[in-house]
């Protein structure tokens, strides 16, 4: 309510010029719970090219540019690229920001309070007793809700830049990853976060004399739990391609959905006749149905010409065709898609397994279906690990290419 009124209040003094936009770095902040101080903090810089105003969002090895940025007099409009996210702020004279983050996917706790300091480009604040010994470099399994019923596992990947105290990584879980995190350790305490437009992650955790790591995880305003972890380089997780399993794969696949011209398309039809298809669910709202649109459409522009087919089947989360239209061209044209993408009318997990009945279930978008040429199902890719992955990444992308290769040439 304090911040509302003061964005109010700051909106209806604006001189209705256009304020001066400061070129340089920003360290911003997103306010998850302000009576017990949760605050998020993630790095961007701004240039300006024209007259078109620029920010490009740091993520560890990441860049998100972000450039549908409406200006009026000291207001900022700032829509998210792909994502139906968007920032309403207000240009401060010192050259700050001061606003909203408005997530309209969510029906609850939607808009979190945001400013950004000019200048900035330190991400978490430091005390005197960092060091450039590398506490929490490694391979952590990972217990998220430990001894709870919605307890589940992951591998955390932690990287020290240097041996110095600036850490990288992410979580491998079954069912995609956590992209990537950005932090500090501050003596025994670590800290990482990470904001992409979708998700807003922020974890916390404490080194304990046995050597395990004891923490807290938030996903926006929305989301806490307790996490904990433990060195152990050689945990494993299930493997992605038995978690979704098909009841009767010698049998063809079939499916009709309409295109974004609004044309029925169907396995069927001649163009797929007698060629490998990889079949992606996904929704333009999935920031790891992101990475891997990025990468397919890669494979798509290098086997195309070999007889591949790829058509992505998306899950929106809106039932109004004409938003659904919209949320996918952006997400076509951000990463230059050229395959195929229809839209199912449908969302949400249930809704997809119910589509697709021969699946035992669709536990996570994406779900990738390998074909053969004579379309039955040969392969089911749970989740995807994208590239703040690292092994993890490049080993899939061996691995299919090499799939690729055999469904083409057999």
């Amino acid at each position: 309510m304090k911040w509302r009124l003061i964005i109010s209040c700051l909106i209806a003094i604006s001189t209705g010029m256009s304020a001066k936009i400061k070129e340089g770095i920003y360290r911003g902040v997103l306010f998850l719970d302000e009576s017990k101080g949760i605050e998020l903090p993630f790095n961007f810089s701004v240039k300006t090219q024209g007259k078109r105003i620029v920010v490009l969002i740091q993520n560890g090895d990441e860049r998100i540019r972000v450039d549908e940025i409406t200006q009026k007099g000291d207001s900022l409009m700032i829509k998210m690229p792909v994502f139906d996210t968007g920032f309403k702020v207000v240009v401060l004279p010192d050259g700050g920001w001061q606003g909203v983050w408005i997530n309209h996917y969510r029906k609850e706790k939607k808009e979190i309070p945001f400013k950004a300091v000019y200048g900035v480009s330190w991400r978490f604040p430091s005390s005197t007793s960092l060091s450039s010994t590398a506490v929490f470099e490694g391979r952590w399994e990972t217990t998220f809700s430990p001894q709870t019923p919605d307890s589940s596992k992951a591998i955390g990947i932690f990287h020290h830049q240097e041996q110095s105290p600036f850490v990288t990584g992410t979580f491998l879980t079954e069912t995609g990853d956590y992209r990537y995190l950005e932090g500090l350790a501050d003596g025994n305490t670590l800290r990482l976060s990470c904001f992409d437009g979708s998700h807003a992650f922020l974890f916390i955790a404490q080194k304990e004399t046995n050597g395990t790591l004891k923490g807290d995880f938030y996903s926006g305003a929305h989301w806490h739990e307790f996490w904990e972890a433990v060195k152990n380089p050689d945990f494993k997780l299930r493997e992605a391609d038995e978690i979704t399993t098909i009841a009767h794969p010698e049998q063809p696949l079939a499916f009709a959905y309409p295109d974004l011209n609004g044309k029925e398309v169907k396995l069927s039809d001649k163009r797929f006749e007698g060629k490998p298809v990889i079949i992606q669910l996904m929704g333009s709202w999935c920031p790891n149905c992101m990475d891997e649109s990025a990468y397919l459409s890669s494979v798509y522009k290098q086997y195309t010409s070999q007889g591949l087919e790829i058509v992505a089947l998306a899950y929106e989360r809106t039932t109004d065709k004409e938003k659904a239209k919209l949320q996918v061209n952006r997400l076509i044209k951000r990463f230059n898609m050229t395959y195929l993408v229809l839209l199912t009318g449908l969302n949400g997990k249930d809704q997809a397994s119910a589509s697709m009945p021969f699946l035992n279930k669709v536990s996570a978008f994406p779900t990738t279906l390998f074909l053969n040429k004579e379309h039955k199902v040969v392969k089911i890719h749970t989740g995807f690990s994208g590239p703040a992955t690292g092994k993890e990444y490049e080993k899939f992308k061996e691995e299919t290419e090499r799939l690729i290769n055999r469904l083409i040439h057999e």
